[in-house]
């Protein structure tokens, strides 16, 4: 049967290929990320599930007459975290699926 060594290694690249991706998740949600706003006033931590782990408000930003900057600086560093995860997300997991001719937005 002509073909059928070519079927045969193609199957082992891919099986090779899907161990490889699950490795890598499982490494980059391990991974923690940080972003803060503010210079520093705010920092907030997430890990590479897009959960939110830790945030770190330092005092000095703490006023009750403007809860709304503080609350911008939340916001801020919260989106810039998730943003971090989502772009490292895609950088590794998008090197397994160049040249795949996937449809738009799998990785």
């Amino acid at each position: 049967m002509r073909g059928g060594g070519n079927m045969n290694k193609m199957m082992k690249q891919m099986q090779k290929m899907q161990r490889d991706m699950m490795k890598a998740q499982e490494e980059l949600q391990e991974m923690t990320f940080e972003a803060t706003a503010g210079g520093g006033m705010v920092k907030i931590t997430a890990n590479g599930k897009k959960e939110i782990t830790d945030i770190e408000i330092k005092e000095e930003v703490v006023d009750p007459d403007d809860i709304e900057m503080l609350q911008d600086l939340i916001l801020a560093a919260t989106n810039e975290v998730l943003k971090e995860v989502e772009d490292k997300t895609n950088d590794t997991m998008g090197k397994f699926t160049k040249g795949l001719n996937l449809p738009g937005g799998m990785f």
